[in-house]
């Protein structure tokens, strides 16, 4: 049996080992050296030094936790394993490992393949049109994966190599594919989403709707910059399909595509709720998959459902521990007491989400998506209420924040997902999003200062 942690040289040195030990041991220190210290700048500094060493996310925020109760705090022990389990007792936390179901089960079931086939007929003789039909199926698959890198994988997998052959560059289709993945946890369904409703007691269902206008801009622009590339280099175009063509692609995607009616229609006329949705969009990515499109055998759910509980432990972990790190913020009145500084401060709304953005930006480099916001925002989203910052609007922020993030170095996600896919190294990568990428900062300046962009649609249907 494979080793699951790979064995240590024999002459390699064992005293780094002892560095996330000397970390947990200081606050007992000091604690016994009766050192005046601030208690915010102990959790902090517990925590960034223990990710410093190279210790996994989730488990630095589980030790910075405990740590810091017995060494500060008389907690008792059994209130800390009560609030492990009753942080994540909660029903929104179920859609999560539903939509990673589904999405798994439409990245193998052949229904990326049939709406890149359909987003091409459409879109295909424009100026870069495979590039755009990237764009378009990537807006169209995230409506019903709720994963960014799942989308990159879908999408990417089938268009990047059918580009290149066509006679794009590669840095041409790779920037494209990585931002345009991206998509995936902006236009609902969103995992990131579910987790900032869950991090703050927020509508999931509200937070999905408001995110549909942003992520049709969003692909909007990303086609608008990929177009006037592709006219400006003079790339490749696809002859016209006429309208016959259009609509045989059309009906072989649409069962595909009628999970967005499912998911949305779904929750914004009542019949169930978001982790109801995710459920029945499981089902329904399995009985698609396996009986009416067959690009999935019977024999392969096993490994698909293996995969996606393998995804799901992973996640849920990091949210327990986030859940936990939580409740020592509020414990020790960390977010009230940055409200009140920036109050006495007279830092307005426009200020205060100028900082924000600067901060989530920079968590971006060292830091994925799911654990920014399980811990960024139950410390920034109370100050953001004392500011009269509507919390949807905040939470479309936070989620493009890290669309962004997902796709610049050193942890961009979708970065080493089209790494791999186009067998290119990270640093070109980088160059070869550069366009895009701007384009994403240029958007999160509109939703960031524009919040209409995000609350218009769920006030209209009647949902904030």
């Amino acid at each position: 049996m494979t080793a699951l942690v790979p064995p240590v040289p024999a002459n390699a040195p064992r005293w780094p080992a002892l560095i996330p030990v000397a970390i947990l041991v200081l606050p007992f220190a000091l604690k016994l050296a009766g050192v005046p210290v601030n208690n915010a700048w102990i959790i902090f500094a517990l925590l960034v030094g223990l990710m410093l060493t190279g210790m996994p996310i989730s488990i630095s925020l589980g030790l910075t936790v405990l740590t810091y109760l017995f060494a500060m705090t008389n907690v008792p022990i059994e209130s800390v394993a009560l609030k492990l389990f009753t942080g994540i007792e909660r029903f929104e936390i179920m859609a999560i490992p539903f939509f990673i179901l589904a999405g798994s089960f439409l990245t193998h079931g052949g229904v990326a393949r049939r709406m890149i086939k359909f987003a091409s007929t459409m879109v295909g003789h424009w100026h870069g049109g495979l590039g755009l039909a990237g764009v378009m199926a990537c807006a169209l698959f995230a409506a019903v994966s709720g994963s960014s890198p799942a989308t990159v994988v879908a999408i990417g997998s089938i268009i990047l190599p059918a580009m290149i052959k066509q006679g794009f560059p590669p840095r041409f289709g790779a920037g494209v594919i990585t931002t345009s993945g991206a998509l995936g946890i902006l236009i609902p369904p969103s995992i990131v989403m579910v987790m900032y409703a869950v991090a703050t007691n927020t509508s999931v269902g509200a937070l999905f709707i408001a995110g549909i206008i942003p992520g049709l801009v969003l692909a909007t622009m990303l086609g608008l910059m990929t177009w006037w590339r592709a006219r400006k280099f003079d790339y490749p175009r696809q002859p016209k399909a006429n309208w016959g063509e259009r609509l045989r692609a059309f009906r072989d995607a649409i069962w595909g595509l009628f999970l967005i009616i499912v998911v949305i229609g779904g929750i914004y006329t009542g019949i169930f709720t978001p982790t109801e949705a995710a459920a029945m969009s499981a089902v329904y990515a399995f009985f698609v998959a396996v009986f009416i499109y067959r690009d999935m055998p019977l024999k392969g759910v096993p490994k698909v459902l293996l995969d996606s509980a393998n995804m799901s432990a992973m996640l849920l972990y990091i949210i327990t521990n986030a859940v936990m790190f939580s409740y020592l913020m509020t414990s020790e009145n960390i977010p009230q007491e940055l409200a009140s500084w920036m109050l006495d401060k007279h830092l307005g709304p426009v200020a205060f989400l100028l900082f924000v953005n600067i901060v989530l930006l920079l968590a971006g480099n060292v830091m994925e998506p799911s654990s920014i916001v399980l811990i960024m925002a139950p410390i920034l989203f109370p100050v953001a209420l004392k500011l009269g910052i509507d919390p949807v609007h905040f939470g479309i922020m936070m989620t493009v924040n890290m669309e962004v993030g997902m796709c610049h170095p050193p942890v961009g996600l979708n970065l080493y997902v089209a790494s791999g896919i186009a067998k290119m190294g990270i640093t070109e990568l980088t160059i070869a999003v550069w366009p895009w990428l701007l384009t994403m900062l240029v958007f999160l300046v509109f939703v960031t200062y524009w919040p209409a962009m995000s609350t218009w649609l769920p006030k209209t249907l009647g949902m904030m």
